[in-house]
């Protein structure tokens, strides 16, 4: 990654890379969280360019992995990978060597982002080669890639509904598959532990070697299970304890007593989609009631009664809180797409009471769900092929038609579910049922 010769380091940047640059950075603060990684990626690729570009970040409740690049890569890195490269260098922020990352050990450069523990990963970088000075390069990296970062925890701070509706649908699915995973691979190397036990086997050293080999593997199945049920779950009393720190601010600032009763220790665990959208809610409701005359205390509440989250937040203003309010409705919304339920009474001179139901539980898709998105039979196939895992060329084997055609299908399956990926598609497939056919 040496620095091109053809600039002397005091040439200035031209007037039309300004701009670009200045777009690019004007596009990543306003990205969707679905094409954060594909505009840093757009960003950087005047001064950087890398095979592809990777962001692991635990505050994205079924969504951990964000990827820009050529699917024969982003489609074989594992959560796994990206937590060993997180790991593997605590004391830096910033590094570049090789590492082990979609099946095959590649150069990296890892970058850190320590507000929130995510780290970025670029695949094989190179500097463009008309870049004057790379350290300009570096610090152009880390500032793009704090703009990303930033971003990101925005989106998630927000808690808006579609995030909410997809973090659910991807909870859901990684939870499914990574059971059904473990389950099939643990009872397959159980097996060959109990024959290679077996005193008929002759062959004693190789029969320890391979018992060693399926007991760490073993090992390491039920360490990924625990490690992938760990980002889609949170404890309820950890989930209060963020909510605590979250609303520190308001509490130190004075003039309103709040008031936070924590939970019981032994509630069911939160999925993460529901953690976020009850800290995002809580603050929004605060942040509402204070903004109220006479207001001197709020009172909030968490519980679990094994299927919901239960909150209720009071406070002992004069009860003239707006049910209209564009802060209501937002919050509203949020609990929504979740399948919640929210109700507010205001009493005048008494205050306002709303009480929230978050069901932990995604509500099962009916029959009427699939007649909903009209699709034509044959897009039903393709659809059921792709969510199967199967790729543009084994669907065209496998219905005799052209790629060309599986892709025009693809796209308007991807108009009909509303959905941008082949993995959110898959993922409202198999909630709805769909399976491909023997």
């Amino acid at each position: 990654m040496a620095p091109s010769s053809k600039a002397t380091s005091g040439e200035r940047i031209s007037p039309e890379r300004l701009w670009t640059l200045l777009d690019s950075i004007s596009q990543l603060v306003s990205a969707p969280l679905l094409e954060i990684a594909e505009r840093l990626h757009t960003a950087l690729l005047p001064s950087l360019r890398c095979s592809a570009l990777l962001i692991f970040t635990e505050e994205c409740t079924g969504r951990p992995q964000k990827k820009s690049g050529p699917e024969a890569i982003t489609s074989r890195v594992t959560i796994n990978e990206l937590d060993e490269i997180r790991s593997s260098n605590p004391q830096q922020n910033r590094w570049l060597g090789r590492a082990m990352i979609g099946g095959e050990q590649r150069e990296i450069l890892a970058v850190r982002y320590p507000p929130s523990n995510a780290i970025l990963v670029l695949i094989n970088p190179v500097l463009a080669q008309d870049v004057v000075d790379a350290g300009d390069t570096r610090d152009l990296l880390g500032y793009l890639w704090e703009l990303a970062a930033a971003r990101i925890r925005e989106k998630v701070a927000d808690a808006s509904p579609s995030y909410l509706r997809e973090s659910r649908a991807m909870s859901t699915e990684r939870t499914r598959v990574t059971t059904e995973l473990v389950d099939q691979y643990s009872t397959s190397l159980e097996l060959m532990l109990a024959t290679l036990r077996s005193p008929a086997i002759s062959d004693a050293l190789a029969r320890n070697k391979t018992t060693d080999m399926a007991a760490k593997t073993l090992v390491g199945l039920r360490s990924l299970d625990d490690r992938v049920n760990g980002l889609v779950e949170e404890p309820v009393v950890s989930a209060f304890t963020r909510l605590r720190e979250d609303l520190r601010p308001l509490i130190e600032s004075g003039g309103v007593e709040l008031q936070l009763v924590e939970p019981p220790a032994n509630g069911r665990a939160l999925p993460g989609e529901v953690a976020h959208a009850a800290r995002s809610i809580m603050r929004g409701l605060a942040l509402e009631m204070m903004e109220q005359k006479q207001i001197t205390r709020i009172r909030a509440q968490w519980d679990c009664d094994g299927e919901n989250l239960l909150i209720n937040v009071r406070d002992d203003g004069r009860g003239a809180l707006d049910h209209a309010s564009a802060t209501i409705a937002r919050l509203n919304r949020q609990v929504q797409a979740l399948a919640g339920k929210m109700q507010l009474e205001a009493i005048p001179d008494w205050g306002t009471d709303v009480s929230i139901a978050l069901p932990l539980d995604a509500p099962e898709q009916t029959p009427a769900d699939l007649a909903q998105w009209k699709l034509a039979a044959r897009e039903f196939e393709v659809l059921q092929l792709l969510a199967a895992g199967q790729s543009n060329r084994a669907i065209s084997s496998g219905l005799g038609i052209s790629e060309n055609t599986v892709k025009f299908h693809t796209r308007n399956v991807f108009k009909k579910l509303g959905v941008r990926s082949r993995v959110e598609a898959a993922t409202l497939a198999h909630n709805a049922g769909i399976v491909a056919s023997a």
